[in-house]
């Protein structure tokens, strides 16, 4: 594939041209992480939550040593390494205990609402490393409206508000952990490719996730399941990890050589994906709610995409602002991270 770059078009995070090539790589984690939910489901109902977890990720570090074995680890940023590592590991234990505390099918909505705040806080965060002058303010209106429609498409008809409340309340610590995972991650995505150095550190960090998920798979006691798995169980373990492990990666990739508010905005389709393909593969039926919701995060982010494409229009004719240089370093900065 060939890039196509300008002197012009520079990420002002990582300073080198934007790809475009790389842009695409990063959207094609949200097609990847959209079947995430229902595989890993299909997994845990085959080999229990945390087993089945510990096994997902394991396999997906091994493929991920296999087809992108990283660096010498003395070539990384030391700072990259550790904050990085750290928000990529307390991320994935916070999400999977949150969803583990859920003590019902309605609360584990809810959870996954929480969870899914995090592309709006990334774009939030990414108008905010732009620095442009109501780049904030402007991706707001987006934002609110985009959320809104996940709240829709991933809650649709079992979401209710005073519910929701009574189980926050009576079961706080799941919401907690999700939330903090949505903020977690937004800042992740947000400010490591500045620090990276143009190392990427995905492979091992997802390795240090599957050594977090067998710790807490072992000190859960959950042991080993009770029935053995069938073939069917397999296929999902297997294929949760591709979803897990080259969405990680793809993201990765995108982060560093990609377009950052492209891929900010297109993080919206992520819960979409997610929740379509779960109905899919768990038999469950789209309602209404699910279509409205798809219009409004939809419309969300073509808003945010107008507003940024309406702000670079507005430079001065012969500079270059951040926003045409972070759109166009979010296409390089895949590059570098492949």
């Amino acid at each position: 594939m060939t890039n196509h770059t300008t002197d012009a078009a520079r990420n002002p995070l990582l300073g080198h041209a934007i790809s475009h090539g790389g842009t695409v790589i990063g959207l094609f984690a949200i097609v990847l992480w959209g079947f995430m939910a229902g595989l890993m489901r299909l997994a845990a109902d085959a080999f229990g939550a945390t087993l089945g977890a510990a096994l997902v990720y394991t396999a997906g570090g091994v493929m991920l040593l296999l087809t992108r074995r990283p660096k010498p680890l003395s070539q990384a940023p030391r700072r990259y390494l550790l904050l990085g590592g750290i928000m990529f590991v307390t991320y994935e234990a916070s999400i999977s205990l949150s969803i583990g505390l859920a003590t019902t099918a309605e609360q584990s909505v809810e959870v996954s609402l929480v969870n899914y705040l995090w592309p709006t806080l990334l774009v939030l965060f990414t108008a905010a490393l732009s620095k442009r002058q109501g780049a904030v303010w402007q991706a707001l209106p987006g934002a609110i409206i985009a959320t809104v429609g996940v709240a829709m498409a991933v809650g649709g008809n079992s979401l209710d508000v005073q519910s929701a409340l009574r189980n926050i309340s009576s079961n706080p610590l799941p919401f907690i952990l999700a939330f903090a995972g949505a903020l977690i991650w937004a800042v992740y995505a947000a400010i490591t490719p500045s620090m990276s150095g143009g190392y990427d550190g995905t492979t091992v960090f997802f390795c240090c996730v599957a050594v977090t998920q067998w710790v807490i798979h072992f000190i859960s006691g959950d042991g080993m399941p009770a029935q053995a798995p069938g073939i069917g169980g397999y296929l999902a373990l297997i294929a949760c990890a591709v979803s897990i492990a080259g969405g990680y990666a793809c993201w990765g990739y995108g982060m560093l050589h990609g377009n950052m508010e492209t891929l900010a905005v297109g993080s919206y389709a992520t819960p979409v994906f997610s929740t379509a393909s779960s109905t899919l593969l768990l038999g469950v039926a789209l309602g209404l709610p699910f279509w409205i919701g798809v219009v409004l995060v939809v419309t969300g982010s073509l808003l945010n995409v107008w507003f940024s494409r309406r702000a670079r229009t507005k430079r001065v004719p012969g500079t270059t602002n951040a926003a045409d240089a972070m759109d166009s370093a979010g296409a390089a900065s895949t590059a570098d991270r492949q």
